[in-house]
Formats: structure tokens, sequence, C-alpha cells
């Protein structure tokens, strides 16, 4: 049975990778990066921080976004994906690489924030 979101509950794909993910065949992968939840609470928002401020700022996002990936990497391999970073970024952001229902899993997850997928960017000229 589906697990319904509550009204105040935001998407964590958007509806275009949504629609990309429900058009692909069951074992086809696709690459995404995944936010991750931290424990952090965002201290010192909205001012501006000093170059060692940020750098513990990022540690902590780090340390705290780490603590999920043994999670992530459960979920991941149940749907013959992986993990393809060794650490969360900066941001606690970790890129995968498994099949749309990877992806939904990981969605449904508390630890994750929001869902993207990882698309190749080019130099608009």
């Amino acid at each position: 049975m589906a697990r319904r979101r509550s009204k105040t509950e935001k998407p964590k794909i958007s509806p275009e990778f949504s629609a990309r993910l429900s058009s692909m065949r069951p074992r086809q992968k696709v690459r995404a990066i995944v936010l991750l939840k931290s424990d952090d609470s965002g201290k010192n928002k909205g001012r501006r921080q000093s170059p060692e401020e940020r750098r513990a700022a990022i540690e902590r996002m780090q340390k705290s976004t780490e603590r999920t990936l043994s999670y992530i990497d459960s979920v991941l391999e149940r749907h013959g994906g992986k993990r393809l970073d060794n650490r969360p970024s900066s941001v606690g952001a970790v890129t995968v690489r498994t099949t749309p229902a990877g992806i939904r899993a990981l969605a449904r997850s508390k630890r994750v924030k929001a869902i993207m997928e990882d698309q190749r960017t080019r130099l608009i000229r």
C-alpha cells in the first residue's frame, strides 16, 4: 500500500523527474543527487560566517549526514543501485545510480530531504 504524503509534506522529487522515472524500464538506471537531512539545526542562518565558522559548519554537516550513508547503501543495494560518492558533499548531498524504484524508495525516507536528477550541464552561449 502506498504511503500518502501529508498536506504539509513537500514532494522530494520534481514532477518532471517523476515523469521521467515513470517512463523508464524497471531495471534501467538513472543518476541522481540525494540531499540528506542533517542533525545540524542551521545555526548562524542569516548572518555572514567567518571562514572558520564555515569550515566548522561544513564539517558538522558532513558528520551528521555520514550517519545516514549505511541506510542509503542498504536501500540502494535492495534496488540494484550504488552510491557514487565516498562521503557527503559540504551541503550533505551524495550522487547515486539506481533504478526508478530505488529513487522512489529513497524519497520515502525521512532521512532524505530531496532528490534531483543528475543532469549534464553545458555553457549557454
